[in-house]
């Protein structure tokens, strides 16, 4: 069985389904590949109609380089379908699904999933964010900046600093430490974008809020004066749009801040409007987290559904529209928005925005913070993919050296680190993609710091320059987009200890870049852009230790593997690439960092030097 099983593939893209976004009633071809056997007796296709399960028998069409490719045909007469392999040999019968292949019928938990009529922003896979945090990125007009004691808000005047400052601590700056970042900086850093290759940006808030993170926001329906208003906005996302760069602005949906007219409305007058949209207990607003300034919103309110994202005038559509045109949204606390106590709206609140976001642009982008396993929005119908803490930050920090975020906060910052090795990486990403939706995982929203976690090569307790070379490989590899942190790719200063020390202002003053961290980006930036693997590509991890993990990407003629490596010593490798689609054919894989060439004849033989990484890339021409 190990060795047969390592033949079977299948995924939902151009290589085995002949159109991958199909819309309902109509007719596609579901292809498996196998071992070129004659001890296969039987391939079906088991698929759910109605609610009961169906054996679809398939055929031979194709035999190529020791493979076979069998394939079905199936008419989607319903939304959405979840489908496996039964294979029959002459000893077993196998069940083949995205996670595993057994010798009984599993679970549906890991089926193949094809959602008909699925609105697919396609250029995300293509894509490469860049994160920014408004107010410390860019000045573009000094005028519109916060001043010192310009106002007061919870108790504690705002605060202008020197560029050159490092970030208080909120004690200290109570988040009302400004720096001057504004929308017109981010429109003339574009140049650097494309320099970099930077297609896409996600925008921290913009609209009108009082502390410098701007998730309190007091107007949705406008952009802050301090960013450059709605004007600002406007001539950012046409100049990006003219550099082909799309735009993602992120928000709150789950509170407003204590400042907004709604709040002070809900207070003085309990027979208003406003006063449905918040929860209060015997009076008392309720506070998102309990923090003071933050009041959760209550979606039982029909009037705030329509004034955030149903009516056509809605906060939502606004921005979607000329002359915005922004290309979607990041929710923030996604997966708290809606739910207090019996009250659990939040995937309800997910559809309905979705419904909405789509109708104006079908193209947009909608991708939710979410730290944990975030199954329940990625079924096709909320979010088109999440922030992927769950099986990309977390994960990898980890295997790079750092507790896992939640285990740090039980330990204490100093306490020991247990980290974990290549194979329990490999399981946690693939216990995630292969739950989701095949779709959606060319949607993940990957990412390996932000402006809510340090920066994790500012961890100078774990850092090392060569194991962080290799986790960006594979972050790079992971299905989906990947998103920079701003100045992430010139190695910005920071500190671990606190969220402030992670939203340093920009370096600009290129003599203090760290160009070993600019080129490794430029590179793994290109290489994404550029690869149809990389957007589209099936993924296997085809080979997992204690301190290495093989991962592949392929489809079509195009084969990526990258080879993470952490060890102190050498090591020698020698993994078959059956997985991958190739077996006992000559070819050569090209290091894409160093142009190391490495022959191989279905028999991947590399030998590794400490902590030493591999991009490896080689067109091929075979049955993937």
């Amino acid at each position: 069985m190990d060795n047969f099983i390592h033949y079977l593939h299948s995924e939902v893209n151009e290589d085995y389904v002949s159109n991958p976004y199909p819309k309902i009633n109509e007719q596609i071809v579901i292809r498996l590949r196998t071992k070129n056997t004659d001890d296969i007796k039987k391939v079906l296709l088991r698929v759910l109609f109605d609610g009961t399960c169906h054996f679809i028998e398939m055929h031979c069409a194709s035999k190529k380089n020791g493979f076979r490719l069998y394939e079905t045909q199936v008419i989607l007469t319903q939304t959405t379908i979840n489908y496996h392999f039964v294979i029959i040999t002459s000893d077993h019968v196998y069940y083949h699904n995205r996670l595993e292949t057994v010798l009984y019928p599993p679970t549906e938990d890991f089926d193949f999933v094809i959602n008909a009529g699925f609105n697919n922003p396609q250029w995300v896979c293509e894509s490469v964010f860049y994160q920014i945090f408004p107010d410390r990125f860019k000045k573009g007009n000094k005028e519109i900046a916060v001043k010192d004691n310009e106002y007061r808000f919870d108790g504690w005047p705002s605060k202008a600093l020197h560029w050159d400052n490092p970030p208080p601590s909120y004690g200290e700056g109570h988040c009302l430490d400004f720096y001057g970042g504004d929308l017109y900086g981010i429109k003339d850093a574009i140049a650097y974008f494309k320099e970099i290759g930077i297609n896409a940006l996600y925008v921290n808030p913009v609209f009108s809020a009082k502390t410098h993170h701007r998730y309190d926001c007091v107007d949705y329906f406008s952009v802050d004066e301090h960013l450059g208003g709605n004007e600002a906005l406007t001539e950012l996302t046409e100049e990006l749009h003219k550099n082909g760069i799309k735009l993602i602005l992120d928000v709150s949906i789950n509170h407003t801040g204590i400042d907004h007219p709604w709040v002070k409305k809900a207070i003085e007058d309990p027979k208003s409007d406003e006063r449905s949209f918040y929860y209060f207990t015997n009076g008392n607003l309720k506070k998102w987290q309990g923090v003071s300034t933050l009041p959760q919103l209550n979606y039982n309110s029909e009037k705030l559904r329509q004034l955030v994202y149903k009516s056509e005038d809605s906060f939502t559509k606004k921005f979607l529209k000329k002359p915005y045109n922004i290309d979607g949204y990041r929710y923030d606390v996604g997966n708290n928005t809606g739910r207090n106590g019996l009250d659990q709206l939040s995937n309800e609140i997910f559809r309905e925005v979705r419904q909405s976001v789509k109708s104006v642009n079908p193209q947009s982008y909608i991708f939710g913070e979410h730290w944990k396993d975030n199954i329940s929005y990625l079924t096709g119908d909320q979010w088109d993919g999440a922030m992927n803490y769950f099986a990309s930050t977390r994960p990898a920090r980890s295997f790079a050296g750092e507790n896992d975020r939640y285990l740090r906060s039980m330990l204490g910052k100093d306490g020991s680190y247990f980290v974990s090795g290549g194979y329990e990486l490999k399981k946690q990403i693939e216990q995630h993609y292969a739950r989701i939706p095949n779709q959606l995982t060319f949607l993940q929203f990957n990412l390996l710091d932000s402006h809510d976690i340090h920066r994790f090569h500012t961890n100078t307790a774990v850092f090392d320059f060569q194991i962080y070379k290799g986790i960006l490989i594979l972050l790079f590899l992971l299905p989906g987009t990947f998103s920079i942190y701003y100045g992430d790719e010139i190695g910005l200063q920071g500190y671990c200890d606190t969220i402030e020390n992670a939203r340093f202002p920009m370096q600009w003053d290129r003599t203090q870049w760290n160009m070993d961290f600019l080129n490794l980006y430029k590179t793994l930036i290109q290489i994404k852009k550029e690869s149809i693997a990389l957007h589209n590509g099936s993924m296997r991890i085809i080979y997992a230790d204690e301190n290495t993990l093989v991962i592949t990407r392929f489809i079509k003629k195009e084969l990526i593997i990258g080879v993470i490596y952490k060890g102190t010593t050498g090591k020698t490798l020698s993994i078959p690439l059956i997985s991958a689609g190739i077996e006992n054919e000559a070819i050569q894989f090209t290091d894409i960092f160093t142009g190391l060439i490495i022959n191989c004849n279905g028999i991947l033989d590399i030998t590794l030097k400490p902590k030493e990484s591999l991009l490896l890339e080689r067109s091929l021409d075979s049955i993937r």
